[in-house]
């Protein structure tokens, strides 16, 4: 059953997303993740507010390192955590404004490769 924003006390959805063996060269791009940040906002009809924050940390610990990355959108945003050691891009969508998350799954896993998926919505 579809759910409709703003009525019910609907703020939002979130799609969270778990992109499992992944291109371990794109992860680690601070150029294909803003890229990509970049795109995604034009796949389900976002609009950005500003450019995307990408930035390399966690390096403390093995399981920790890699990118993390923000990108503000005009009803929320998309922010994305990319784990170097596992290959895996942690994903997660958040919107007032309705946008379809199959194309949103359907990119993610096309871009970076994904030999697999876990997604769940959430409405908020």
């Amino acid at each position: 059953m579809k759910k409709k924003l703003g009525k019910n006390g609907l703020y939002g959805k979130e799609l969270l997303l778990t992109l499992i063996d992944c291109d371990p060269k794109i992860l680690r791009s601070k150029q294909k993740i803003t890229f990509f940040a970049r795109t995604m906002c034009k796949v389900i009809g976002m609009k950005p507010y500003g450019k995307p924050f990408v930035a390399r940390f966690g390096l403390g610990k093995d399981f920790t390192a890699g990118y993390s990355m923000v990108q503000l959108i005009e009803t929320s945003s998309i922010t994305g955590h990319f784990s170097e050691l596992w290959n895996r891009v942690y994903l997660d969508i958040f919107s007032c404004k309705e946008y379809e998350e199959k194309k949103a799954t359907d990119f993610a896993r096309m871009y970076f490769g994904a030999k697999k998926i876990k997604a769940k919505v959430v409405y908020r």
